[in-house]
């Protein structure tokens, strides 16, 4: 007679994962991010959670790599098909909102030295996804998209920091929010009628 098997101890569940740590980054914010306050956040200790990331580098990149997996680019309906200058606005204004949405990530979409391989995997794939979508060179179509996110990213950021600041009243913080997003959406529409000017002129690579 064979003697009973021993049933599987059940091992306490992980509370440190990649997952969590990138969910309790983003409900603090990138530019709060502090160790002590994700490991709190977690409900471990900090050391506990320098098991699993190196630092707060790295805690940084971890949390910025997880929010632009979760940004939903616009996509290209082929059955639908807007011409390029509404798809493009259509992107700045995603990138605004996503900016808007999470303070401090904009470092790590600009400089593609912060940029993980992951992020750079998706910016690749949705560059070839725009160039198949509008019969366009893949170099035009990394192009025309890097110079609008570079710009909106850039000045998104700086407008929403700054609309933290004075006035102290909330009526006129408000107006004035509204009065530099107007400016910035603008601006970015002039942005994109000048890039596909220069695209019709064979002005921008792969022209």
């Amino acid at each position: 007679m064979e003697p009973p098997q021993k049933t599987p101890a059940r091992g306490r569940p992980r509370t440190i994962t990649r997952e969590r740590i990138a969910d309790a980054g983003i409900g603090i914010g990138l530019s709060n991010i502090t160790f002590v306050g994700v490991a709190a956040a977690l409900g471990v200790s900090h050391m506990a959670l320098y098991k699993h990331i190196a630092g707060l580098d790295a805690l940084k990149s971890l949390i910025a790599e997880e929010l632009f997996q979760r940004w939903q680019i616009p996509r290209v309906n082929a059955e639908q098909r807007t011409s390029l200058k509404d798809y493009l606005i259509l992107f700045a204004t995603s990138a605004r909102e996503f900016v808007k949405a999470h303070p401090g990530l904009t470092p790590y979409m600009i400089r593609r030295l912060a940029a993980t391989q992951p992020m750079l995997d998706k910016i690749h794939e949705h560059q070839l996804h725009i160039a198949q979508a509008y019969d366009i060179d893949p170099l035009q179509a990394r192009w025309l998209l890097a110079t609008v996110a570079f710009h909106c990213f850039a000045v998104a950021d700086t407008v929403y920091a700054v609309s933290g600041q004075e006035p102290e009243l909330e009526a006129d913080r408000l107006a004035e929010v509204a009065e530099m997003e107007a400016e910035l959406i603008q601006g970015m529409h002039a942005l994109i009628v000048g890039a596909l000017v220069l695209l019709e002129e064979g002005l921008i690579p792969g022209s």
